[in-house]
């Protein structure tokens, strides 16, 4: 640290250097006529940083070391040097077979774990042959219809071996129903199933609308599932709190932290309020989050959010448990940034993303493929962005140290200043009563409404350049191939789904959907009669009506 008069010195250095050094350059050539600001808070860059710009930080309480408090440099003392994050390519192809296919090609390519994307009728909690699910059967992701769908999906797929992150909310607790009851006929012990479910109702309600119940019983369902795993699956992550989704709807990178913290808040209140101990859970909390194109704003968003979770969770809940306050993470590079037009810029854009996650600490990374924004990635995109993440591992040298832009003045300038940001918003959340309240008011909402109308505005009147939209564009595009979703699929599931009902036991399924509305009536934990249902072949759809009938749907509205 430096101590007062050297600052002064530095700081009186810094005014020389710019009246006797910089200012004859500027006067004669000026500087670029871009705004130097940040990507998404327009905070404004300084032309030099300098130990003055971070003359408050105490490095022990700031900073500190790996695995200790406050995780500012990576929740592992070893990080990469140990084992490098895992490279989870999100996949999820019409049927469960194509679903197991591309699968299979991704861990044969080197992938180290899996991550699941479902359809819209399965995010919805709609079996593929109900009329909410019409035309949109297996294009999102893949259709599950019961547990049927995912004994295709994982054959061949040992359990014990990978780790599964699922990419759903409002049905999550259905989902590791199966996945439970897929480790049980694989003989997995269930204490060695790991993975991860997004299970962020939350962020549902703010920014992606996938939502199916109010968020009291919403809540309620998301703390049974606290309860069950800290019980029967320890080793796998109940929640990924997502800030990811929230990002891409137009938020700042402090607004990222802040709601996405925010909504950690409320799930870990809700939980105390059910009973459970903050360290039988809070360990196998996960978050998400998005990786934008400004390298060092986000590397600055990462670290400043493993900060924050540590103080939050110290002044707030007093875990005794050092793993309740690390804030463990999986990144996404940022699908909104993807282009339609010269589509190959967007393998570079995505390689930045992935080397400010690695740079900022990530513990699992998914690299979007280069034709996302006009359809389902192909099967050489994918690869292409798998190659990515190995490239950056074992070729560019960023996970031979922990933390190497720890000590950049200006990273750490910029830490300081995104964390600040993002307290003073959770200051007025805690003002407006919490999360909860302040997304059933939609003033959330609206905060980053604002911020995604004030870009839009930007790019369309070319203060924030867009390579190749609205800045050095070409008169004639090449043609993208695409991958085409097979137009019978849903008749073909359809099929699949009748065949199902007729060789179930029907007694059986309605014995155990009754347990279930027992169970959701009352205040008996939903999981145990759940994975009885799934392995009665209960299907999604019906599962999901059972806690339509008890609990209600929500119908968004509030105050304007």
């Amino acid at each position: 640290m430096f101590d007062p008069e050297e600052l002064a010195a530095i700081r009186a250095e810094k005014e020389r250097w710019h009246e006797e050094t910089a200012r004859p350059t500027l006067d004669r050539f000026g500087e670029r006529e871009e705004q130097f600001t940040t990507d998404t808070a327009g905070r404004e860059v300084d032309r030099l940083y300098t130990p003055a710009d971070v003359a408050d930080l105490d490095y022990e309480e700031d900073l500190g070391f790996p695995a200790e408090e406050p995780y500012t440099r990576g929740v592992y003392s070893t990080m990469y040097r140990g084992q490098l994050w895992t490279m989870r390519q999100y996949a999820g192809m019409g049927t469960a077979a194509e679903t197991n296919e591309r699968f299979q090609y991704l861990l044969d390519q080197g992938q180290t774990g899996l991550s699941m994307a479902f359809d819209l009728p399965t995010q919805m909690g709609y079996d593929s042959n109900d009329a909410m699910a019409a035309g949109e059967v297996g294009k999102t992701g893949v259709a599950i219809d019961s547990l049927r769908d995912m004994e295709v999906v994982f054959d061949g797929i040992d359990l014990g071996e990978v780790s599964t992150s699922m990419t759903i909310n409002a049905p999550a607790s259905v989902l590791l129903a199966m996945y439970v009851a897929i480790g049980d006929q694989q003989g997995v012990p269930r204490d060695e199933l790991r993975g991860t479910i997004q299970n962020d109702v939350l962020k549902e309600y703010i920014a992606r609308n996938t939502y199916i119940y109010p968020p009291e019983p919403s809540m309620r369902i998301i703390t049974d599932i606290f309860e069950f795993c800290s019980q029967e699956v320890p080793k796998f992550n109940t929640i990924s709190i997502s800030g990811y989704h929230i990002r891409e709807a137009g938020s700042t990178a402090a607004q990222e932290i802040a709601f996405t913290l925010g909504n950690g808040i409320e799930y870990v209140e809700t939980a105390l309020e059910a009973g459970l101990d903050v360290d039988d859970f809070a360990p196998q909390l996960s978050f998400f989050f998005a990786a934008y194109n400004n390298i060092f704003e986000e590397v600055a968003k990462f670290r400043a959010a493993r900060r924050l979770w540590a103080e939050i969770m110290d002044e707030r809940f007093d875990p005794d448990d050092p793993k309740s306050k690390q804030l463990k993470f999986h990144t996404q590079t940022a699908g909104s940034t993807l282009t339609a037009q010269q589509v190959e810029n967007n393998v570079v854009r995505v390689a930045y993303q992935a080397l400010a996650a690695v740079l900022g600490g990530t513990q699992s990374l998914h690299t979007n493929g280069k034709d996302e924004a006009v359809g389902l990635p192909t099967e050489d995109s994918v690869r292409t962005a798998l190659r990515t993440q190995q490239i950056l591992a074992h070729e560019s040298g960023v996970a031979d140290t922990i933390d190497p832009l720890g000590g950049s003045y200006y990273v750490e300038s910029l830490t300081d200043e995104l964390a600040a940001d993002a307290r003073e918003i959770l200051d007025t959340v805690d003002d407006r009563g919490g999360m909860r309240r302040a997304i059933e008011d939609q003033w959330v909402q609206r905060q980053i409404q604002d911020v995604a109308y004030e870009r839009q505005q930007e790019q369309e009147s070319g203060d924030r350049i867009i390579v190749g939209v609205n800045e050095f564009t070409v008169d004639e595009e090449e043609p993208v191939e695409i991958e085409e979703v097979d137009e019978t699929l849903e008749a073909r599931q359809h099929e699949r789904l009748d065949a199902l009902r007729e060789e179930r036991d029907d007694d059986l399924v309605a014995e155990r959907l009754d347990a279930l509305r027992v169970a959701a009536e009352g205040d008996d934990n939903l999981l145990p009669p759940m994975i009885r249902a799934v392995k009665a072949y209960a299907t999604t759809g019906e599962i999901c009506d059972v806690l339509r009938d008890a609990f209600g749907e929500y119908q968004p509205g509030g105050p304007a």
